[in-house]
């Protein structure tokens, strides 16, 4: 499509553009969100499970759950609990009784100790997150897809107004009821450390940085006194009913970084097909102003630097104590994952000042990423590219120093050449 062409599509949009705000309506084209098929992780394995490939092991204490953790790739290592009552299954969760989420790169399962519903969700290439219930009766299991009582939290605000996914610091009462006079917070990696993981279980060590989780409020104060730097929850509760009986700092950071930068993808690109459709289905096509290809421009930049600088870790909160988590799960996080002839990944964990050791986040190899639109992946490779190769520099990025940008880039000549490619191209652009 002749680039022009595009820009049109402001004509339809120019107030809310240059407000920096495009309101997308998901059950119209091109989103059609309900309507779309899905396709990702959770879809493939309905038809598998469908198809008599895969066959689900039942467990009386915890049903399908381990069985269904394995089908999808996720490490029980991944275990981070959530004592408020912040599910559509309140009734059974509780400081006793915590939910417990279990995730891999772009898959979400909830299990809660009691419940015969499992909850499920997955980044879908076209839809964003798409969710699904898990009913586990022992002789039948069935995935079912589900929309509007999980878009009613989870297409908001509070997942950047798409179909997305949160982590939510929220204030807990004793019973994991939510205190909804006291502040919440949506955790990020840009995220004060104090103001995380109200509500959550945190295992782990982080020296004297404190935050909100394993806290809940006493009187009229949230008590955080000795609420820090635990290695065990056993005070707390039965920790060895579950698969795994931590709730581990670092899986927590993977997380809240993960869920974002997702949202970012999701929304940009989500905002891009909008604009293209709307070109492509004007009845009258009429020439483009410079002034109206100027400001689609624009936008498109402004969409692509909120991922570049999601990607880039940009606005990190700095620690200031070194984080200690569970050994085990930064293996499994790290998993198989390629490795340069250095022996360096983007998955390798930094946990001194920063999450990463290595600050581009491992999302860039992701289906997610790969399937934005090529005008918007075109953007964010030649932002990228002007970071990385040093081109910009300014007080934006000042983690990424010169040996850190080698490194970056090193890597991704070695394990993704086909992204080292597309930035390398865009160098001089």
């Amino acid at each position: 499509m002749n680039r022009n062409w595009i820009g049109i599509c402001l004509l339809l949009a120019t107030s809310a553009l240059a407000h920096g705000q495009f309101s997308i309506d998901i059950e119209a084209p091109p989103i059609s969100y309900s309507e779309t098929s899905h396709n990702n992780r959770i879809s493939r394995l309905i038809e598998a499970i469908e198809a008599g490939d895969v066959s689900l092991s039942y467990d009386s204490e915890r049903g399908y759950l381990e069985s269904l953790l394995k089908s999808l790739e996720i490490p029980v290592t991944s275990q981070v609990l959530v004592f408020s009552k912040t599910s559509l299954q309140v009734r059974y969760i509780s400081r006793r009784n915590p939910r417990a989420i279990y995730f891999n790169d772009d898959t979400y399962v909830g299990w809660v100790r009691g419940s015969s519903l499992v909850e499920i969700s997955c980044v879908d290439p076209k839809l964003g997150a798409v969710f699904y219930s898990f009913d586990m009766k022992p002789n039948k299991p069935k995935i079912t897809r589900t929309n509007y009582d999980c878009l009613a939290c989870h297409a908001t605000t509070l997942t950047q107004g798409i179909p997305g996914h949160t982590v939510r610091s929220v204030t807990a009462l004793h019973d994991g009821s939510v205190e909804v006079q006291k502040p919440s917070f949506i955790t990020t990696h840009r995220s004060p450390f104090e103001e995380r993981w109200g509500g959550w279980y945190v295992t782990g060590k982080h020296g004297q940085m404190q935050h909100r989780g394993n806290a809940f409020v006493r009187g009229d104060q949230l008590e955080t006194e000795g609420n820090g730097n635990r290695l065990s929850l056993r005070n707390e509760f039965d920790s060895f009913q579950w698969l795994w009986p931590y709730s581990d700092i670092v899986a927590l950071m993977v997380l809240e970084h993960q869920t974002q930068i997702q949202n970012t993808l999701t929304r940009a690109n989500f905002t891009v097909r909008k604009l293209l459709h709307d070109v492509s289905n004007r009845e009258e096509p009429e020439e483009l102003g410079e002034d109206n290809e100027r400001e689609f421009n624009a936008k498109l930049a402004s969409l692509a630097k909120e991922i570049v600088d999601d990607l880039l870790f940009c606005g990190e909160t700095k620690l200031t104590d070194p984080i200690q988590g569970s050994v085990v799960f930064s293996r499994d996080f790290q998993g198989s994952s390629p490795k340069d002839s250095k022996g360096r990944s983007l998955r390798d964990f930094d946990l001194k000042t920063r999450l990463m050791k290595y600050p581009l986040s491992y999302q860039i190899n992701s289906q997610a990423f790969d399937s934005l639109t090529d005008s918007l992946k075109e953007e964010v490779f030649k932002q990228l590219a002007s970071v990385l190769f040093g081109v910009h520099q300014s007080d934006e990025y000042p983690h990424l120093d010169g040996e850190t940008r080698n490194a970056i880039l090193e890597i991704l000549r070695e394990t993704s050449p086909k992204k080292y490619a597309a930035l390398n191209g865009q160098r001089n652009s």
